[in-house]
């Protein structure tokens, strides 16, 4: 079909919504490897995880056989709320970069907690109301997760405590605020409400949190309070399954006018958002049915897949968590404070860092100066200011897209705009008054971390 006749946005009708999930495993010839358990070594069982986590949802993490699962009806009432997301044409970034290439995203930031995260919340939610449970805890780190979860509690009636990455607790008082107007408490991580975060303060008194710290407390919290389970928003296999509706809709809306993406860009702190839009894709590619090229963006300041070793190690700080085979820096690893709070994650999900090991996908990484500038020049021609994590992507793309100004190529571009900006007004207003500063880790800083990953 002609280009000229794709409208600046394509919905799918409410009937096109998905009514499954994708579980990109199953079509993996080579698995990820299985999380062990940190006491025995061993493959962790349905037994090790149903302590932490509610118990279809352990069902869900294990399986790595079954390629399509039902989506319940309750949560596909809710995603009808704000689902199907549209898949925009950029034309008028295009125009701006005089680019040949044709540039195209999906929007996932038209509800009300401005981001991704409301397809997996809202997912688990269901699961711990459906076992059963008084509430769940979880960890959040810009809060786009915290927010997400808050408001799918609210909707199910179930208690709800965040602990917030300490630096964004700081940075972003506004998502703190939505949460706890949504029901939930928020607590900055770490802290002292538990052994774990009293630790870390201990030997790190004046850390700014990360989001490996405040998974710790979170599972910490989960376990000693009876009725109670930890949820994540991200790494897990079963928070990929979730966002894959993402991938399947922009798939569904892509094939309608018969455009085919050449390059697919996501931004990659622990996974959820990257692999929710790239799976169905991917199933193409490892089917041998079709091939793209797949890229994952991260900040300079926390390298996991450019700079981080392929090995086990402990999802959190505090490592209480299992191990889990990925891309990392070690979970001693401080990132910077920098504003992409959601990308500040030491690991990265099992199910990317395998097939990124194997070369299905590559990465790249920024400094947060040059997203911040490709952010704002989104901003400008298209209408939507970006989240910081989002603005990865959007970086990558114009990367791309200029790229193919310069080779006359005529590239389809794709990428995810996975969140909003409107809540990281102090991160776009220490770029626009020139005190934004850029750090990357040093060799001999993730040297030291790399030392103390578990020794197997």
């Amino acid at each position: 079909m002609s280009t000229e006749k794709i409208p600046y946005k394509i919905y799918l009708s409410e009937e096109e919504l998905p009514k499954q999930w994708y579980n990109v495993r199953a079509d993996m010839k080579k698995k990820p490897a299985p999380m062990l358990n940190p006491g025995t070594g061993k493959p962790v069982t349905f037994d090790d995880l149903t302590p932490v986590f509610c118990d279809e949802l352990v069902k869900q993490e294990l399986d790595e056989t079954t390629p399509y699962i039902d989506i319940p009806d309750e949560i596909l009432t809710f995603y009808k709320m704000y689902r199907p997301s549209s898949l925009v044409r950029a034309y008028c970034l295009e125009k701006a970069l005089g680019t040949p290439a044709k540039i195209y995203y999906k929007f996932e930031g038209n509800n009300t907690s401005g981001s991704h995260k409301l397809n997996s919340a809202i997912a688990q939610a269901y699961y711990a109301k459906k076992q059963g449970l008084k509430g769940v805890t979880t960890e959040t780190g810009a809060g786009q997760w915290g927010t997400a979860l808050s408001m799918a509690c609210s909707y199910f009636g179930l208690d709800c405590r965040v602990y917030m990455v300490k630096v964004s607790y700081e940075q972003k008082p506004f998502r703190r605020e939505v949460m706890r107007t949504y029901g939930a408490s928020v607590t900055p991580s770490p802290s002292n409400t538990t052994e774990v975060g009293r630790k870390i303060l201990a030997e790190f008194p004046d850390t700014n949190g990360s989001l490996g710290c405040a998974i710790s407390e979170a599972v910490e919290a989960a376990v000693s309070t009876e009725g109670y389970r930890y949820v994540l928003g991200s790494v897990l296999s079963q928070v990929l399954l979730h966002q894959s509706v993402i991938g399947l809709e922009s798939k569904a809306a892509m094939d309608k006018y018969g455009i085919k993406p050449d390059v697919i860009i996501g931004c990659a702190g622990g996974g959820s958002n990257l692999g929710g839009l790239i799976s169905p894709f991917m199933g193409e590619k490892l089917r041998g049915e079709a091939d793209y090229r797949i890229v994952a963006v991260e900040p300079a300041s926390c390298p996991s897949f450019t700079r981080g070793k392929y090995a086990y190690d402990f999802c959190d700080t505090g490592k209480v968590c299992p191990l889990q085979k990925m891309y990392t820096l070690g979970s001693s690893f401080m990132p910077s404070p920098n504003h992409a709070g959601g990308l500040r994650y030491h690991g990265m999900s099992g199910i990317l860092s395998e097939l990124y090991d194997q070369g299905l996908m590559e990465a790249i990484s920024y400094e947060q100066t040059q997203v911040f500038e490709a952010a704002q020049q989104f901003a400008r021609v298209e209408g939507i200011l970006p989240a910081p994590e989002s603005s990865h992507a959007i970086k990558a793309a114009i990367d791309e897209a200029v790229r193919c100004r310069e080779t006359g190529e005529e590239k389809t571009i794709l990428f995810g705009l996975t969140g909003t900006g409107y809540f990281d007004m102090y991160a776009y207003a220490a770029y626009n008054d020139g005190t934004m500063t850029d750090y990357i880790p040093t060799d001999e800083e993730i040297a030291q971390s790399f030392a103390e990953l578990p020794k197997l």
